[in-house]
C-alpha cells in the first residue's frame, strides 16, 4: 500500500493554487511540502494543517492505493 496525494494536487489546480501558496497558507516547512511531491509519508499534523487551510477534508487531499 502506498500514499497518493494526487487529490490533493488537483484540488490546488481546482483552486488556482501554487505548492508555495498552500504552504504559506498551512504554514508547513519545505521539507515536508518536498515530501508530498515524492509522495512520502509526512505526519498526520501536516495534513491537519493543509485540510485547514484549504477547508477540506482528510479524505480530499490523500488516499491510499496499492502499489
Amino acid at each position: 500500500m502506498k500514499t497518493s496525494y494526487k487529490k490533493l494536487w488537483k484540488l490546488l489546480i481546482d483552486r488556482d493554487m501554487l505548492k508555495k501558496d498552500l504552504r504559506k497558507a498551512a504554514g508547513i516547512s519545505t521539507a515536508s511540502m518536498a515530501k508530498l511531491g515524492k509522495g512520502e509519508n509526512v505526519t498526520t499534523d501536516v495534513l491537519v494543517k493543509i485540510c485547514k487551510a484549504l477547508d477540506c477534508d482528510i479524505s480530499d487531499i490523500v488516499e491510499v492505493v496499492e502499489e
